[in-house]
């Protein structure tokens, strides 16, 4: 894809001495996300301040690239640092493990978020995660646990 001209920006910016911001540094592990090249993602993340690290939403950012790029040992750190977790939060966790083929502790940690931080997209996550993972009793139950099953839940299970 197109992943490599935010690397080419990235490097123009470090070399005019231009800080990224918040936003700059997600925009980046987002590139990263959909480059899947491993030594690229690190070498940005050596590079992103702790206190932008420290952040909810670069932190998300962060799992869901480190699942996409398949180091789920680090996606794992990450999750373990983050403070305030929200269903944003648990549900790139769960979606880290199910694309690693990791069913199991999808639903383990599905089974551990807080039910009223439970949505219909981590709901799908964990679904597909088990289906995955061929985990049809696991997916069952959690299906047959949701009172409200929109169309994609559904379509999921099927």
């Amino acid at each position: 894809g197109e992943s490599w001209k935010c690397f080419k920006i990235f490097e123009e910016m470090k070399e005019k001495d231009i800080i990224p911001d918040e936003i700059e540094w997600n925009i980046l592990i987002g590139a990263c996300s959909k480059s899947g090249m491993l030594h690229q993602c690190q070498y940005i993340v050596n590079q992103i301040p702790w206190n932008i690290q420290n952040k909810i939403r670069t932190q998300i950012a962060l799992i869901d690239m480190w699942g996409k790029c398949g180091s789920i040992e680090k996606a794992k750190n990450v999750f373990n640092l983050v403070v305030d977790r929200d269903t944003i939060t648990y549900t790139a966790m769960i979606n880290a493990f199910a694309l690693n083929g990791m069913g199991t502790q999808a639903v383990e940690l599905y089974r551990e978020m807080p039910n009223n931080l439970r949505d219909h997209v981590s709901k799908i996550c964990v679904l597909n995660a088990c289906s995955h993972a061929g985990l049809l009793h696991e997916a069952r139950t959690i299906f047959n646990e949701i009172s409200l099953k929109t169309e994609s839940i559904i379509t999921t299970m099927v």
